[in-house]
Formats: structure tokens, sequence, C-alpha cells
């Protein structure tokens, strides 16, 4: 069977100096999940890898008990990515979402099971002339004026109670995730040919 090729958005690590996790650390407990071909990019717990695993639930219950276990917390929780998910994701994105990055931030707020975006959205606050939210599949995308960013209702998110099954990533790191993601998938592809 051909192993899936994920992602795991960690949330809540390495911000403000609470949750201090070595990306280094974090690679050997995913492998040491029996997962393939992991990878970190930057800090803020993006694991890139492959697995057999057909059951998403499963594979979130497993990684957060063992992530727990590793790392004596048990708050860490996370928001699984397929590859075809996340490419799903950056191509429905709102017309014109990420295409002036001079004038506006731009996040993705991925959602953890069994939160919706229709229910997210109901918490999620805006500024009228600052911020405008979105509703995609497991998301929302968000985009808040650089000018005005201190204005931005978008900080407010981390005080509601549905924040716990939520994480941010920018608009560049969503894409940059993507990117790789793509690579090793045409990197798979060509090692297979030539076998």
């Amino acid at each position: 069977m051909a192993n899936t090729q994920c992602l795991a958005l960690l949330r809540g690590i390495n911000v403000g100096g609470k949750n201090i996790i070595k990306m280094t650390d974090l690679k050997a407990c995913f492998e040491s999940c029996k997962l393939e071909n992991v990878i970190t990019y930057i800090q803020s717990g993006n694991v890139l890898f492959e697995t057999d695993e057909t059951d998403p639930v499963k594979l979130v219950r497993r990684l957060e008990r063992d992530l727990s276990r590793t790392f004596s917390s048990n708050k860490l929780r996370i928001v699984l990515c397929s590859h075809a998910k996340l490419t799903q994701i950056v191509r429905n994105a709102p017309k014109g979402f990420g295409r002036e990055p001079q004038r506006y931030r731009y996040d993705v707020i991925f959602l953890r099971e069994p939160l919706t975006a229709g229910q997210a959205i109901k918490s999620v606050r805006t500024k009228k002339g600052v911020d405008e939210a979105f509703i995609g599949q497991d998301v929302l995308y968000f985009s808040r004026l650089t000018a005005r960013a201190s204005e931005s209702q978008l900080a407010r998110i981390v005080a509601l109670p549905v924040y716990k099954d939520m994480t941010i990533r920018n608009w560049n790191t969503t894409s940059k995730l993507l990117a790789l993601m793509d690579s090793r998938t045409q990197h798979s592809f060509i090692e297979g040919s030539s076998k």
C-alpha cells in the first residue's frame, strides 16, 4: 500500500517563550511513531511525514498521546492535513487572497475536527475596514490591513474557548508547506519511475 503524505500542524508551541520544543526532538518523536520521511519546517510546529495509516482520527489520537507523553504536556494538539487537503485549501482560497502582501497580512486558521468552519466563523470577530474572514473547507481565511493591523481582531481569537481547536499559519508558511509537499511527491514519483 502506498504511503500518504501528511502534515501535522502543532498548536501553541514555541510561542512567546512557552511550550518550547526543539525541532530535532519533535522529528525524533514522529519517527518513533513509525512515520517515514519526517521533516520539520520552521519552529512553529510543522511536521511533514508519510504514513500507511488510513484512519486520520486514529492517527491524530496516537500522535497527540505520544507527543504529550514525550514532552510532558497534556495540551499538545495537532491539526492533520493530507497533501490533497492542503492543495485544496491553497487552491480554493478566496479570490485575490495572498496577492497584496504589501497591503494585507494573510492567515489561514486550520481547524481541528470536529470543529467546522461554519461553527468557527460564529466565534471569529472582524473589525470593519480592517479584517475580513472567509469560510473554507476545514479552515478560515483571515486577512487584515497592514496599516491598521494593531486594530485587528485576530489576536483576540486566542482568548476564545474555540481556540483550543484551531492553529494559525500565515499565508507564506501555508504556501511553502504545500510547495514542500509537492516537491516531495514529485521526488517520490521520479524515484519510483527510475526503479
